[in-house]
């Protein structure tokens, strides 16, 4: 039994290969994840013109179910850390679809907060659990195996608005009813995936044992986190700008349709998506922090020229920015837990979260500045976020070997 373990602890000290089929399932699921996210605020038109709501309660469904993600989600991973549950991710797939359910056959406002409600909850159990299973079957490539993971959410996301436009929007509420085919497919693979979690867990915790850590302490670690805080909530109140309402903005500004303005956006989102994907290796190759940094300055310009360009430059500077500032996301996450080894759950939690609560909290204050000021105020606002990304320029060296 001793050789056996020794055996362990030195295969795992070896350079190992990431598997593939494992953070290829965790994408999917996350597609699948996402993707019905998504759906809620391409929807908003509709039930916007269906319950008479204004830009305010628009913004509240957002806040709902973001603000419920972004609470949970550090503190489950906090729990798994500790006492892992791999069996979560199928049951936060389960409570997604209850979500699903209310959604398409909500009667009022007050049902429609408790499906985003629920929709939140579902998220929040899955985004911790399944980062760290992406991580564990990384390989050491843990920049490459966020971003695969994290691409699969934006493939979702980007795929979500595009859904709504050919299937939802034309037949109506209950139309979202066809999303259940997606989360009893969520459930299938993440209860796979649970399977190879715990089949695998003795092998993982002797690598865990075997591997050596440097992390930050003290003012470096509070310097790191507070940047990266200030970073997420610069990227993701731009995201939640357009995500929430750029269709809004084109359909005021350019007149164009609901399905037109749907598929612009999907061609923003599909950038986001490509950006996340490039991130990761490039990452890997040259460092987290020059990533970072790189992303943020980079997309600066083409941010600030958007609310003065006509409906082709619009896209086009949308797509531009969205590529470019979505490298950073897996960057980011890999930067927090390299700081915090063997904390991986509770980092991706934090992350995670910290998305939901920016993205949620911004929705709702978009929105209200947007009933007070307009859609093209809100939108030149926005604007000069990127801006904030020369806080990078705080991020300590991080020099974190952790395996896990």
């Amino acid at each position: 039994m001793k050789d056996k373990i020794g055996d362990e602890r030195n295969s795992s000290s070896q350079p190992q290969k990431m598997i593939i089929q494992i953070v290829g399932a965790v994408a999917i699921a996350h597609l699948l994840n996402d993707l019905i996210q998504a759906v809620l605020p391409a929807i908003y038109p509709m039930l916007k013109a269906n319950f008479a709501l204004s830009f305010a309660q628009v913004g509240l469904i957002s806040f709902v179910y973001q603000i419920t993600g972004s609470l949970l989600q550090p503190w489950i991973g906090l729990y798994t850390d500790k006492y892992p549950k791999p069996y979560l991710l199928p049951i936060g797939a389960a409570v997604t679809l209850c979500g699903v359910l209310l959604l398409a056959f909500s009667p009022s406002f007050m049902v429609l907060l408790l499906a985003s409600a629920l929709i939140g909850v579902g998220s929040a159990t899955f985004h911790p659990e399944a980062s760290r299973v992406a991580r564990l079957a990384s390989g050491g490539r843990f920049g490459t195996a966020q971003s695969t993971f994290q691409v699969g959410g934006n493939t979702g996301t980007a795929i979500g608005p595009l859904l709504a436009a050919l299937i939802i929007v034309p037949f109506g509420q209950h139309a979202v009813a066809w999303l259940v085919a997606f989360s009893l497919l969520a459930i299938w693979i993440l209860s796979k995936v649970s399977q190879w979690s715990i089949e695998h867990a003795k092998t993982q915790m002797a690598s865990k044992i075997s591997v050596g850590m440097h992390k930050l302490h003290g003012r470096e670690l509070i310097m790191a986190i507070g940047t990266i805080c200030v970073l997420m909530f610069a990227k993701f109140t731009y995201i939640a700008s357009i995500s929430n309402y750029f269709t809004f903005y084109l359909i005021h500004k350019f007149h164009v349709s609901l399905a037109t303005a749907q598929l612009h956006l999907f061609a923003f989102l599909a950038a986001v998506a490509v950006g996340t994907f490039a991130g990761g290796p490039i990452g890997d190759k040259i460092g987290r922090k020059a990533v970072i940094w790189v992303s943020f300055v980079g997309m600066a310009p083409f941010a600030l020229l958007m609310p003065y360009a006509d409906l082709f430059w619009t896209t086009v500077l949308s797509i531009i920015a969205g590529l470019v500032l979505s490298s950073a996301f897996a960057a980011m996450v890999v930067y927090a837990q390299e700081a915090v080894p063997g904390r991986v759950g509770m980092i991706s939690g934090l992350m995670f979260g910290l998305m939901f609560g920016v993205s949620g909290i911004a929705a709702a204050g978009l929105g209200y500045l947007a009933d007070i000021n307009g859609i093209e105020w809100v939108f030149k606002l926005c604007s000069f976020l990127p801006l904030l990304g020369v806080a990078a320029v705080f991020l300590p060296k991080n020099r974190a070997v952790s395996k896990l």
